[in-house]
């Protein structure tokens, strides 16, 4: 009865498993970490995004270029700027990113991004794939690395999220076998489950940490997940002094807003569809993803985000001067602290909390009753001036 439909899916699936396994196969031929202190200089991409994204972004770029100041004028550091990821230039050419900015990209060492605008059903968009998938992909950013820290609340988290795989990478190539069933997949391999769960474990122990904990559902998603799982087992047995427990992502979310529980939880990896929901869930512990950054890791690129979207609705209300950039700023510390200048990057981190969370004499609120995100960055920048920063910022941790 479904006989074409039937053998139309088998060859679309057949496709996806060549272009798996020619994926598993790259990888197998894995290069070297990029070494930062060889370079001279190192490339910082500027890619504004949609929406409030290149407003952020530019202010973010500001506070950079202020930390940075000695480092680009003896030709250490060199920022570039990288127009025309827009949802308006990859609708036009039906790509996630327009082969001409892709090549710019790969130009630069790390990147610093403003959210762009993923088409969802009644967006004037086609449906194109998400940029940020596409980059992840393309320049094999495979983890994802997030930290939370509420000091007060006895929280210190840092959530390593596999991002090349899972139920991300296939979700624009599901099928439509009928008009009354499709299917979606999810691929995990043996190497990218290694590398980013040695990842976790080779953090917690560099950093004494004595605890991983592995995200899955493989009691009932037992092929994929199940693999993760496994690999996670056999990676624990290489590193005695790092005690590990895996956990189902149901049960996750609810223990980390358990207060009995979540102050046991440190270092924390899981696939990519699990990950992207405990961390936004984390993310609310510190005032909301708004205020947190993304970092997306791989051996020859990185690239720091803002985690929240493009928030085209305060564009069209003449807002996005008042958009928060303090996501893309705590972004751009993780940028300082992987290049390699960790002092600058908590120099930031504590000037951020310190204008965001604790001081706060100014306030931005996403409105014109609040500051806008150029005073709010000169704000920063004036915190990061004082002499007292770090007394300062002892002072609210009591």
């Amino acid at each position: 009865m479904y006989e074409q439909e039937i053998e139309n899916a088998k060859e679309h699936f057949g496709k996806i498993l060549a272009e798996q396994l020619d994926r598993v196969e790259r990888m197998k031929k894995d290069q070297e970490w990029i070494d930062y202190t060889t370079l001279k200089p190192i490339i910082i991409g500027f890619v504004g995004g949609d929406g409030i994204g290149p407003f952020i972004a530019e202010e973010a770029k500001r506070v950079l270029e202020f930390l940075l100041m000695d480092e680009i004028a003896s030709g250490k550091i060199e920022m570039r700027t990288i127009k025309g990821l827009t949802i308006e230039n990859r609708a036009k050419v039906m790509k996630a990113i327009p082969d001409e900015i892709l090549e710019e990209i790969k130009k630069c060492h790390v990147l610093l991004k403003g959210p762009t605008t993923t088409p969802k059903k009644g967006d004037p968009w086609p449906n194109i794939e998400s940029a940020n998938v596409a980059m992840r992909r393309e320049l094999d950013l495979f983890a994802n690395v997030r930290p939370v820290k509420v000091p007060e609340e006895g929280i210190d988290w840092i959530f390593f999220r596999e991002n090349t795989e899972g139920a991300y990478i296939l979700g624009r190539k599901g099928v439509d076998v009928t008009d009354d069933l499709a299917i979606d997949f999810k691929a995990i391999t043996t190497q990218g489950s290694e590398r980013i769960i040695r990842m976790a474990f080779e953090y917690a122990k560099k950093n004494n940490i004595n605890r991983v904990t592995v995200v899955t559902k493989a009691n009932v998603v037992k092929k994929t997940d199940g693999k993760f799982l496994n690999t996670a087992e056999k990676i624990a047995k290489e590193y005695p002094e790092v005690e590990w427990d895996d956990w189902f992502i149901d049960i996750m979310t609810a223990k980390l807003i358990d207060p009995s529980r979540r102050t046991q939880f440190r270092v924390i990896v899981a696939p990519n569809l699990y990950g992207d929901i405990i961390t936004d869930e984390a993310a609310q512990f510190q005032g909301g993803v708004g205020t947190a950054g993304s970092a997306n890791i791989g051996k020859r690129y990185a690239m720091f985000e803002a985690i929240h979207g493009s928030a085209p609705r305060m564009v069209k209300e003449g807002r996005a001067k008042y958009a928060d950039p303090s996501s893309i700023m705590r972004a751009a510390a993780m940028l300082l602290n992987h290049i390699g200048y960790p002092e600058k990057a908590d120099k930031l981190q504590k000037a951020l909390d310190i204008c965001g969370k604790y001081e706060k004499k100014v306030v931005i609120t996403g409105h014109s009753d609040g500051v806008t995100n150029t005073e709010f960055a000169n704000y920063v920048m004036e915190t990061l001036k004082d002499p007292d920063l770090e007394k300062k910022w002892k002072s609210y941790q009591k």
